[in-house]
């Protein structure tokens, strides 16, 4: 390789990494697949978010049906949000916590569905809440009185009955 394109090359892996799109170094420069799939899932969480906020308000109602917008349960939510942008879930959190790969707390993107446990049923081992990571520790989602809301992933019930987190874009 000539050093003029080795120096090109180097230039863009370094940008590329800095900007989280290290899998570019696997591709080469230029021809990004894995980089451009990555750009779509965090465009497409994105869209599944801020579409998921129009709903911010609407009541919840445990066991809510798929086809209305009237009111969500947790899991119609999540299922209704992702729909919009062609990702299929199951119906219940607990099929949806099946669903995708596995993610640490630690490496949450926006986008990723977190499940959560009312700490009632097997020593707060089930999956009894799902919703969505939005960022900056935040979670969109949906249950009792404030219906579909935004809630902080690290504080009180939520960071208490936290069990884990799954990938699905």
């Amino acid at each position: 390789m000539k050093k003029q394109q080795w120096l090109k090359q180097a230039i863009v892996v370094g940008m590329c990494t800095t900007i989280g799109l290290g899998s570019l170094m696997a591709t080469g420069a230029g021809t990004a697949p894995v980089a451009a799939a990555s750009v779509s899932a965090t465009s497409k969480a994105t869209n599944i978010i801020s579409f998921g906020k129009k709903y911010l308000g609407t009541p919840y109602k445990f066991g809510a049906s798929t086809s209305t917008t009237r009111y969500f349960d947790c899991s119609s939510f999540t299922k209704y949000i992702f729909a919009k942008y062609g990702v299929k879930l199951p119906r219940t959190s607990v099929a949806q916590s099946k669903v995708g790969t596995a993610v640490s707390k630690a490496n949450l993107r926006v986008g990723d569905l977190v499940f959560f446990s009312s700490g009632s049923r097997a020593n707060g081992k089930n999956v009894t809440h799902v919703a969505v990571y939005a960022g900056n520790g935040k979670i969109l989602h949906t249950y009792g009185s404030p219906g579909v809301t935004i809630s902080n992933l690290n504080s009180g019930t939520w960071k208490r009955t936290y069990l884990k987190a799954r990938r699905v874009l």
